[in-house]
């Protein structure tokens, strides 16, 4: 049957920025999608405790007003998030993100920065998996296509509606569809199991980041770093 028709976690969140070890939650949603139907769905609105820059406002809509009056503690929110995931994840349920390092290290900073148990702390030491990423089996499977590859551009080739970009629960909903395509057009990808197509993004992404990195130090800029680790980042420390 393969994984693309089983159950299936839509996960995104919407920040304050765009560096994952210091930015903010200020929306995040989780969405259970099975054979390409949605089945329900869990959103949060967060108070980050931090301005949100003009730049994140204009991305994603949600202004310090909003956030003040209507968004929960941030700590709330990422616990309860968290929470979410994890269940998915004990009960061997896998968890789709699009670029997942960002989504799910940003949401590990955040329950550092509060004082709460980590990802792993939840699993009992175990690493946060099944993930299905996306844009990281994407790029593997078909990476001499042109062009961009955001959700945007990725779902419109292969054909998923993404109905309102960079709306958490429009974006998390698209990721899972999206997962679904991939697995129809690729059967060599939907006949995996999801924990041998955690392992192998694992090593693709790592492989990608070797030579993205390569690349940008041919390019002259001889101290590039990509940081090859997925789907969690956890080698730096957040400042509150």
């Amino acid at each position: 049957m393969g994984w693309h028709r089983e159950l299936l976690i839509g996960f995104d969140l919407e920040t304050t920025g765009t560096d994952p070890l210091e930015a903010r939650i200020v929306t995040g949603a989780v969405i259970e999608v099975r054979a390409g139907q949605e089945l329900g769905r869990r959103e949060w609105l967060a108070d980050p405790g931090v301005p949100i820059p003009p730049d994140a406002v204009a991305v994603h809509g949600i202004t310090d007003e909003r956030a003040a009056a209507e968004g929960r503690p941030a700590a709330e929110v990422a616990d309860a998030i968290a929470g979410v995931l994890v269940s998915a994840w004990q009960s061997g349920v896998p968890v789709v993100a699009y670029n997942a390092a960002f989504d799910l290290s940003l949401l590990s900073a955040e329950l550092r920065r509060h004082g709460l148990a980590s990802l792993r702390e939840r699993l009992g030491g175990a690493e946060p998996a099944p993930v299905i990423d996306p844009y990281t089996i994407d790029r593997s499977v078909d990476r001499y296509r042109r062009g961009k590859r955001n959700l945007e551009a990725v779902c419109t080739e292969y054909g998923v509606v993404l109905e309102s970009a960079h709306d958490a629960s429009s974006d998390a909903l698209a990721a899972a569809l999206l997962a679904c395509a991939i697995g129809a057009r690729h059967p060599k990808v939907a006949e995996l199991g999801v924990a041998e197509l955690h392992r192998r993004q694992v090593h693709w992404y790592a492989e990608w980041a070797a030579d993205f990195q390569s690349f940008l130090r041919r390019k002259g800029d001889a101290d590039a770093v990509v940081d090859g680790t997925w789907p969690l980042r956890e080698n730096a420390n957040a400042s509150v």
